[in-house]
């Protein structure tokens, strides 16, 4: 009776290191592809920005096409090529540097998770005196990418690839679609219809140095650190 015990001890802890391992994130890697002997990699993105939330149901922004979306402003002060999102659940927060916010500090025991779907939007306020919450409200936002499961993400714990990743390169000849300064968001929500519950560690990625992004999850967040 006892080894049976011993047993199923031994496969449960077996299987939570075998959960943790496999949401253990590799470096965010660009579009661009470089060879290294019979290997070809991504470049990594020279610029990551990382963000550890916590998903609270009933605290949706916005209810979209069924779906109850949740948003994380990102203020970008520069043009770049190209901009990299990925959000992992439940969150890996052994990323160094990571904005912890405060749903997440008071949530980081959880052990819920959700099927993540994420998107890149662009606003048309261009400036930092144009943001307040009512203008983010009002503003024309427009869907540059968008990602629900990504075979280049961890598994989560249910064994599924059901973290996300996308890539979005500037369009220049494109005005709407072109990434230059300005107001950014994420949105996430789940790829079913329903509430959408658990920690996440979501990231913004550059192949150049953009000095100066923000990432909040709220405009007055957002605000506060500009003023920084």
């Amino acid at each position: 009776m006892k080894t049976k015990n011993l047993l199923a001890l031994a496969i449960v802890l077996l299987g939570s290191v075998a959960s943790v391992n496999a949401q253990k994130l590799k470096k965010f890697g660009s579009s661009v592809e470089k060879k290294i002997g019979p290997k070809t990699i991504k470049v990594p993105y020279t610029d990551v920005i990382s963000y550890l939330g916590y998903a609270q149901p009933g605290s949706e922004d916005e209810v979209k096409d069924n779906k109850k979306f949740y948003y994380i402003y990102v203020w970008v002060p520069l043009a770049a090529p190209e901009l990299g999102v990925r959000m992992i659940s439940p969150a890996n927060s052994k990323v160094k540097g990571a904005i912890a916010s405060k749903n997440y500090t008071e949530n980081s025991g959880s052990s819920e998770y959700f099927d993540t779907y994420i998107t890149l939007e662009r606003s048309d306020i261009i400036s930092k005196d144009g943001i307040t919450a009512e203008n983010a409200k009002t503003a024309k936002w427009v869907t540059l990418e968008k990602n629900d499961d990504s075979s280049e993400m961890p598994k989560q714990p249910s064994g599924s690839s059901y973290n996300s990743l996308l890539r979005y390169k500037s369009e220049v000849s494109n005005p709407t679609k072109a990434i230059v300064a300005g107001l950014y968001r994420v949105g996430f929500t789940t790829y079913k219809t329903g509430e959408v519950k658990g920690t996440f560690l979501a990231q913004v990625a550059a192949p150049i140095k953009l000095p100066g992004v923000v990432m909040a999850k709220t405009i007055e967040e957002l605000n506060a650190k500009l003023a920084e």
